[in-house]
C-alpha cells in the first residue's frame, strides 16, 4: 500500500449567518456544493448533544416509537471503514434491525472500549422512527413534504460514493469530516460494481485515507479536484446531485440528518430516473461496436445534453412532439411505450 503523497483537497466554499431566504438564492440554486455554518444552531437537538452525549439520547429517546431501523455492525478489524470483504463476495460488517435507542445505548457503551467495533443507524425516516422530533427540529429551507433522515453511529466511514438527490446533511452531534469530487471525475475514482455496493449507491474501491497510488494511479487526478470541509454542530453541508462524497465521523458518537430531494416532479414521484436511463443504455449501446456508440453518443449529445432549443428551433411549435412540453397524459404515454418496449410485448391496439 502506497501512502497518499499528493496535495490535500481544496476548502470547500463556506457560508455564515444566512437567512433561509439567502440559502435557497446563494446556496440551493447554484448547484455547486457549499457549507452553511450554523444552520441549525438552535434545534433542541443540537442543544442538547452540546450538553452531554447521553443528554441527546435521553432526548431522542423521548420520541422514539420502537420501530426496528436497518443498523450494520463492523468488526474493530475494519478500522470504521465500510467496504467489500477481501473476496468481494461480500461486505466487512453485518445488518440489523434494531430500534433507534438501542442503537445509541449500544454506541455510548462502545465509546468505553479502546478499540471498538462499528456500529451505525443509516438513513431511517425520522417520522417512523422519531415521530415529534420535526417539531423543534426543523428545516425551513425546503418544503415539508421533503422527509427527514437520521444517521448515528461512532466512528465509522461511508467511502466515496453518488447519490441521484439534492442533499443537505446536518450535524447534529459529533464531527464529520466531507470530502467530495466534481461528476466528471468518475474515470478517476475506480468505481466499484453498479449493482453490488455495501453503500446501495456505486462506490468508488480506492481508500481515501490509504490511496493505493500504484493500482489506482488516476486517482491522483480526483484528488486535485476534490473539495473537503470539516463540520461540527449546528453546521450543514449542501451536495448537489451526483457529486461523489467521501463521508468520515470523527467523534466517538455522532448524529446526523439529511435531506433528499430531486428537482423535479416527475423525479420524486419515481416516475423518470436518470438512473434507470443508465441501465438501459448500458443494455443498448455498451457492446455495440465503437462507430455505433459514438454515433448514439452524438444522438444523446443532440437530444439529451445540448441546449434544449438546439433540436426544435427549425420545427413548427405543434411539431415539437416529445421534445416539446408534454401534457401528464402524454408523459404517461411514453413511460408506456418504453414499458412495453422493455418487456417485449407487441403494441397496444
Amino acid at each position: 500500500m502506497v501512502a497518499a503523497s499528493t496535495r490535500s483537497p481544496t476548502g470547500l466554499r463556506e457560508f455564515h449567518g444566512l437567512d433561509e431566504e439567502a440559502v435557497r438564492r446563494d446556496v440551493l440554486s447554484e448547484k455547486r456544493p457549499a457549507v452553511v455554518r450554523g444552520l441549525i444552531e438552535n434545534w433542541v437537538a443540537v442543544q442538547e448533544g452540546r450538553e452531554s452525549s447521553d443528554r441527546l439520547i435521553r432526548y431522542l429517546k423521548q420520541f422514539d416509537s420502537g420501530k426496528p431501523v436497518d443498523a450494520l455492525l463492523a468488526p474493530p478489524e475494519a478500522d470504521g471503514q465500510i467496504s467489500y470483504n477481501a473476496t468481494m463476495t461480500g461486505f466487512n460488517f453485518v445488518r440489523n434491525r434494531l430500534s433507534l435507542n438501542q442503537v445509541a445505548e449500544q454506541v455510548l457503551r462502545y465509546a468505553k472500549f479502546p478499540k471498538p467495533p462499528s456500529v451505525a443507524v443509516q438513513s431511517a425516516l425520522i417520522r417512523e422512527c422519531l415521530p415529534g422530533f420535526e417539531v423543534h427540529n426543523r428545516l425551513g429551507i425546503l418544503p415539508h413534504d421533503v422527509a427527514p433522515r437520521i444517521w448515528l453511529g461512532n466512528r465509522i466511514t461511508t467511502p466515496t460514493h453518488v447519490d441521484e438527490w439534492n442533499n443537505i446533511g446536518c450535524v447534529v452531534a459529533g464531527r464529520r469530516r466531507f470530502t467530495l469530487f466534481p461528476p466528471d471525475q468518475i474515470a478517476n475514482l475506480y468505481i466499484g460494481p453498479l449493482d453490488f455496493a455495501p453503500t446501495g449507491a456505486a462506490m468508488s474501491l480506492v481508500s481515501l485515507r490509504t490511496p493505493d497510488f500504484e493500482r489506482y494511479p488516476k486517482f491522483r487526478e480526483a484528488l486535485a479536484a476534490a473539495q473537503a470541509a470539516e463540520l461540527g454542530p449546528g453546521d450543514a453541508i449542501y451536495i448537489p446531485p451526483l457529486w461523489w462524497h467521501h463521508v468520515e465521523s470523527l467523534g466517538s458518537f455522532n448524529v446526523l440528518v439529511n435531506y433528499w430531494w430531486h428537482d423535479s416532479a416527475s423525479e420524486a414521484a419515481g416516475e423518470d430516473s436518470p438512473f434507470d436511463a443508465l441501465l438501459h443504455g448500458i443494455l443498448s449501446i455498451r457492446k455495440l461496436p465503437p462507430a455505433t456508440r459514438r454515433a448514439w453518443a452524438a444522438f444523446f449529445e443532440h437530444y439529451v445534453f445540448a441546449a434544449q432549443d438546439d433540436a426544435v428551433t427549425h420545427l413548427p411549435t405543434e411539431r415539437h412532439g416529445i421534445l416539446g412540453d408534454l401534457t401528464a397524459d402524454q408523459s404517461a404515454a411514453l413511460r408506456d411505450h418504453l414499458v412495453r418496449r422493455l418487456q417485449d410485448l407487441p403494441p397496444r391496439r
